[in-house]
């Protein structure tokens, strides 16, 4: 278990050791595509994929209406205190932190993380945490391919000491940084997303020993990708014979999912974190994908273990920046941390 410490004195960004703070991330959702801002409002926009638009979704983040319900608990976070242990490396041609047994691993596991990347510690202790029994080799590729989301940004929408910032600087922070948020999307695009990581993933399969297995974790943005990692539509042919790009899947509030095509045709044991409170990822969203499982049962169709795990309060990026300082938040980012240990170990 990582440890959880935490103190306000100083912000250190380096991968060094890191002190606790505030960061942040924005969001305007809606029940249909819940996300961060500006995802949500280019989603949902009419904009072509080549000229996204500032919608009436993320006018309405910044002026907010009786209509619109927009909230902090879900941009908050915290850096957490740890030295990563591992080395950035390439990886089939991704700079990759690389951390654990790198001689005889039981097993491999990929990390994809939330949009912040590899520039939040956070994510490298992660990886530290879950290469720390000496069984598994971890890797955590820069999929954003060194563009991630910048903590500066983060740091300018709510600042570590929200009480002491005025609605208009607020707001006006906020005005300032949508046009780096949309240009960061515009970057980001779904299928060049996913064609990054589905290409890392079958490059390392077909690199793998046949009786290595390789697990998947991903959060929040890197959740839906890790999911889609163990569907059937993602295998691929390894000398001759069908195989899942991995063996086993964790995902914690995974962000933007698309029901039923990112979850209806699983082929590998699955484990999903929710968070009862995640404003960014709605609770409701298990019971749909409780109810596609379900309903292919009743197709016949065989499915994996499929682990569903709610977590409270669990607001959004409780397993990757919970506040430490936060008794239930603590409580969260240790038990959400055994649940992927444990469910990894489980089928590795």
């Amino acid at each position: 278990m990582r440890p959880y410490h935490s103190s306000s004195k100083r912000n250190i960004y380096h991968h060094q050791q890191v002190t606790h703070r505030s960061i942040t991330e924005t969001q305007s959702h809606s029940i249909k595509t819940p996300f961060y801002f500006p995802i949500h409002a280019l989603q949902t926009s009419n904009s072509t994929a080549s000229s996204p638009a500032l919608t009436r979704s993320s006018y309405n983040l910044f002026f907010p209406s009786p209509f619109t319900m927009s909230c902090t608990e879900c941009i908050k976070g915290s850096i957490h205190a740890g030295l990563p242990q591992g080395k950035e490396e390439i990886i089939h041609g991704l700079n990759t932190y690389v951390v654990g047994n790198r001689v005889n691993p039981k097993a491999i596991v990929v990390v994809y993380s939330d949009i912040f990347g590899l520039p939040l510690p956070n994510n490298k202790l992660l990886a530290d945490a879950y290469a720390r029994s000496g069984e598994y080799l971890v890797y955590l590729p820069d999929f954003f391919e060194g563009d991630p989301v910048a903590l500066k940004v983060a740091d300018t929408l709510i600042p570590v000491d929200a009480s002491k910032q005025s609605s208009l600087s607020k707001y006006t922070g906020m005005l300032a940084m949508a046009p780096a948020f949309i240009m960061w999307m515009s970057r980001h695009k779904e299928a060049p997303t996913n064609k990054t990581c589905m290409d890392f993933l079958a490059k390392l399969r077909r690199d793998t020993p046949a009786e290595r297995k390789i697990g998947m974790v991903g959060f929040c943005w890197g959740g839906r990708y890790a999911i889609r990692a163990g569907q059937e539509s993602n295998m691929i042919e390894v000398n001759g014979t069908k195989k899942p790009l991995v063996d086993v899947v964790v995902a914690m509030h995974p962000s933007n999912l698309v029901m039923p095509q990112d979850v209806d045709a699983p082929v590998v044991p699955m484990s999903i974190g929710w968070g009862f409170e995640d404003v960014g990822v709605k609770i409701e969203l298990n019971g749909k994908m409780e109810g596609i499982h379900a309903q292919a049962k009743a197709g016949g169709r065989q499915l994996p273990e499929i682990e569903h795990v709610v977590y409270k309060p669990g607001r959004h990026g409780f397993a990757v920046r919970g506040n430490p300082d936060d008794p239930a938040e603590r409580k969260i980012l240790e038990d959400s941390e055994k649940q992927i240990i444990a469910f990894l170990a489980k089928h590795l």
